[in-house]
């Protein structure tokens, strides 16, 4: 590490500044704002000389690189210009057809050319799939609950055939999804979004961790992103924020020790526990930064957390750039909260962007008034907090951005309920795929299981009333079958 140097910028991204909005140095990264050093490793390598806060440093390029790896991911196999430097390049034909032309067929599979490069290539998902009726009868299986082994045995095919449909049905899915995203882009521009953060594969302890953002009323997802890539491979020690591999995390967890703070059904004191957990980690944007007890997958690697959370949102930023604001319900977790503030610190600035803490007992109903609201300034950070208690079911709000008069609307609409059932559902639906003893540290395989389920939850899931969170939104005006979705 060089001391008394900022980690530097990439491609124009710089995310290593304060981020208390209130201070005088929120989002300016000259160094001389700062104290810097990397010879005591159990105190802050950067501290604001105005405020006293202490932001870890990112790696920027580690964060771009991440955020590429996302974009890839939920791109990959659309059809598009693969011109490296083209101004078309990695721009999906669903949803940029102003970069190109129709040009003719390669068999039945339609063929485009690139208006710019000139470059054709085909779009492999343009023709009718041959494979839907054994695809249809496997999602079936596979949604009722079927085991891998016992869908093979039905269908008469061996596993390797059945993670090669998975892939392929996948890849449809996210076809499918690509030009109803686009809608929901355009159309949805006034419907504040959620985001949440649970656990992959919540009884294995294997540290992956599956980050979700969609829309807070209907539950319509636009993005997810899970803190593991199966194409790379652990690295033996933890580097520092100047080497390019800081992203990665190495098995080198300490369980002793482990913090255990028992759950208290008042709300306030839940808040406050959350703020000491906090607290107690090295790293205050990485949950894995405490003593914890970790079973490190035994195929790919683990990213920090933290790059994760920066990657989503600044794909989220590329996403809403046409939005004029918008609103973002968030759990109680720094990690979140910073990726937020540190992405969208223009909007935050212009007040057009609006991060809410929320957190919520079990016994509050969705939707109920809130009554005799009290103001609280919480944790080091001097958070405004809103709590309001009716019996036993109990709610609390924070605006990240420290705006006041609309607490009593937001204590009444504010939820990221809607999106933690959806990672709930998926739990639900695959339990014996996700519980499986191989599969708890080889999680690679339920990677292309995600974006099927996303697709299903868009576009086949109706609720009581028959619909779609996709025709609640007005983006299709039926529910789609499974049948739909592999066509």
């Amino acid at each position: 590490m060089s001391t008394g140097k900022l980690p530097p910028a990439a491609d124009g991204l710089q995310l290593n500044f304060c981020k208390t909005l209130a201070c005088r140095n929120f989002g300016l990264s000259d160094k001389k704002f700062y104290l810097l050093q990397d010879t005591d490793p159990s105190r802050p390598s950067l501290v604001c000389r105005e405020c006293g806060a202490f932001p870890p440093l990112l790696n920027n390029h580690a964060v771009m690189d991440e955020y590429l790896r996302l974009k890839a991911q939920d791109s990959g196999n659309l059809a598009a210009c693969s011109t490296q430097g083209c101004p078309a390049h990695g721009l999906p034909v669903l949803t940029h057809r102003e970069h190109y032309h129709a040009f003719g067929y390669s068999g039945e599979r339609q063929r485009y050319r690139c208006k710019h490069c000139q470059s054709t290539f085909v779009d492999k998902w343009s023709n009718a799939n041959p494979k839907i009726d054994v695809q249809q009868k496997l999602l079936g299986l596979l949604f009722t609950g079927y085991a891998v082994r016992e869908i093979c045995r039905k269908l008469a095919i061996n596993p390797k055939t059945f993670y090669d449909h998975l892939d392929q049905i996948a890849a449809r899915c996210r076809n499918k999804l690509a030009s109803v995203d686009a809608r929901f882009l355009q159309m949805a521009t006034n419907t504040p979004l959620a985001s949440s953060l649970v656990p992959l594969q919540p009884k294995s302890d294997n540290g992956v961790m599956w980050l979700t953002t969609g829309d807070a009323e209907h539950g319509y997802i636009l993005l997810q992103n899970i803190n593991y890539s199966a194409a790379e491979e652990k690295p033996d020690h933890l580097a520092d924020v100047f080497d390019a591999s800081s992203r990665l995390m190495p098995d080198a967890f300490h369980p002793n020790g482990e913090i255990h703070l028992q759950k208290s059904s008042d709300l306030l004191t839940q808040v406050n526990d959350k703020y000491k957990e906090v607290l107690s980690r090295s790293n205050v944007e990485d949950p894995y930064t405490r003593p914890i007890r970790v079973d490190y997958p035994s195929k790919g690697c683990l990213i920090r957390p933290q790059y994760t959370a920066y990657a989503q949102y600044l794909r989220l930023k590329e996403l809403l750039e046409s939005w004029d604001s918008f609103t973002l319900y968030l759990p109680q977790e720094p990690l979140m909260r910073s990726a937020m503030m540190s992405i969208f610190k223009e909007r935050l600035m212009a007040q057009t962007c609006h991060p809410i803490y929320v957190e919520q007992n079990a016994h509050w109903v969705e939707g109920s008034a809130a009554s005799n609201i009290d103001i609280m300034l919480l944790s080091w950070w001097r958070d405004r907090w809103a709590f309001t208690q009716e019996g036993t079911a109990a709610k609390a709000i924070c605006h990240l951005g420290r705006e006041t008069g609309s607490e009593e609307a937001w204590l009444q609409d504010a939820s990221t309920q809607v999106v933690y059932q959806y990672q709930a559902r998926f739990h639900q639906h695959f339990r014996s795929l996700i519980d499986e003893p191989r599969r708890r540290l080889r999680p690679g395989g339920l990677l292309p299981l995600l974006d099927i389920f996303r697709a299903w939850n868009n576009l086949c899931n109706q609720n009581s009333e028959g619909i779609t969170p996709a025709q609640a939104l007005g983006l299709t005006r039926h529910p789609y079958t499974l049948a739909h979705l592999l066509a």
